[in-house]
């Protein structure tokens, strides 16, 4: 039987927190794209001022920790390279995921501000179609996730 060689446990460790957090987020986005977000379309629209506050307030407790883990994994990532790690790979990711980061900040996060004020039909319009750029891009990333793994799962000698 091969003995499965891992480059330090710390770099598995780190692309491996990488992969969860990025899976994690993965499946937020997707639930939010095609459950979440529609269905503001039916919250009370004259109460939908109070609706928007408390998704505000409970989605944070869902996506911040992901986040920011997803974020300091793609930090440490770039900052001890894996021996076996595409540099590539890493590079795509990190840009992908500051994608993310600005799409939230710049396009998602003024929406929902908008939105806090009361419902409106454009903003929530642009709200759906803008979050396929978050939605494409979390899940790019995943799939560089997975392709960092590979070599944790290699046989071949480092």
């Amino acid at each position: 039987m091969a003995q499965v060689r891992l480059f330090p446990p710390s770099a598995a460790f780190v692309v491996l927190v990488h992969l969860v957090a990025t899976a994690y987020m993965t499946g937020v986005i997707w639930f939010v794209q095609i459950v979440h977000y529609p269905l503001m379309a039916g919250w009370p629209h004259d109460q939908f001022a109070a609706w928007e506050a408390r998704h505000r307030e409970l989605t944070g407790f869902v996506v911040i920790p992901g986040m920011l883990l997803e974020a300091v994994a793609v930090v440490m990532l770039l900052a001890f390279s894996p021996r076996r790690g595409s540099p590539w790979l890493i590079g795509a990711g990190a840009v992908l995921a500051v994608g993310v980061w600005v799409s939230t900040f710049l396009i998602q996060v003024p929406c929902h501000d908008l939105l806090s004020l009361g419902w409106d039909d454009r903003v929530h319009a642009r709200l759906v179609g803008t979050n396929w750029l978050r939605t494409v891009l979390w899940t790019s990333r995943l799939g560089i996730a997975v392709a960092m793994v590979a070599p944790l799962l290699s046989d071949e000698p480092s």
